[in-house]
């Protein structure tokens, strides 16, 4: 398996290299909105930890990425009154893997609604901003 890149865009991200709409962040993880969303609220779930991938993060970790994953769900449903959540997880090129940092897709879905292609615009900042103030006063309510 290739090595983990120190440079990659979520590890920018973790560091404050680059912008994120911040949701929500611990000892272990850390939450922010998909600027390329699929749907309302698509909220991303990270390890602290320089994981490639579930294959290679250990399980103590991943452990902390499921728990806040499951944290996420939950206020997600709330924020966006969702039908019900999808939740993705690629590992390796072959398995989907676009961002070589570990990475739970977190998607409040409605009936009916099919998601977006993935990468396929970005949205609006005024959009993602009302969506990260929803998701982070769905958390306060949990």
């Amino acid at each position: 398996m290739t090595a983990y890149d120190t440079n990659n865009i979520f590890a920018k991200i973790l560091r404050g290299e680059l912008p994120a709409f911040k949701i929500y962040e611990d000892d272990k993880t850390f939450v922010f909105l998909d600027i390329m969303p699929r749907c309302p609220g698509h909220a991303l779930v990270i390890p602290k930890a320089p994981a490639r991938n579930i294959l290679d993060i250990t399980p103590d970790d991943f452990a902390a990425v499921a728990r806040t994953t499951h944290k996420i769900a939950a206020a997600a449903k709330r924020a966006f009154n969702a039908d019900g959540i999808t939740i993705q997880q690629f590992s390796e090129a072959a398995g989907g893997q676009v961002v070589f940092h570990l990475h739970m897709h977190v998607m409040p879905r409605q009936d009916g609604v099919a998601l977006l292609p993935p990468a396929s615009r970005k949205e609006d900042l005024k959009v993602l901003e009302d969506h990260a103030t929803r998701l982070i006063a769905a958390l306060k309510t949990t």
